[in-house]
């Protein structure tokens, strides 16, 4: 199942599938931003150490550039703030008084 992906920088809609390998000269086709990078990756988080959720990664000082890091898997930024929104409804919906 594909989700649909959006670029970091522009915000425009891109044709890669979201988990999938790409390549690091991969960029977006409507900015030229830098696909393979650590604000396109599902471990990207701003508010953990070095700006990511995996233990085991190196440090990536540019997190726009494309890199190496052999954990990155491709994801939607802002992902993670939908699925915490989706957590939070799910939430507050088990204390609804009927």
């Amino acid at each position: 199942m594909s989700a649909a992906l959006s670029c970091y920088n522009c915000h425009k809609n891109l044709d890669f599938e979201v988990g999938k390998k790409i390549h690091r000269s991969e960029e977006c086709p409507h900015c030229n931003a830098d696909l393979r990078c650590c604000k396109m990756c599902q471990f990207y988080d701003p508010k953990v150490y070095n700006e990511c959720r995996e233990p085991s990664a190196e440090r990536i000082v540019e997190k726009e550039k494309a890199n190496y890091c052999d954990f990155f898997v491709l994801a939607n930024p802002g992902s993670a703030q939908q699925d915490k929104q989706d957590a939070l409804s799910a939430a507050m919906s088990l204390f609804k008084k009927g």
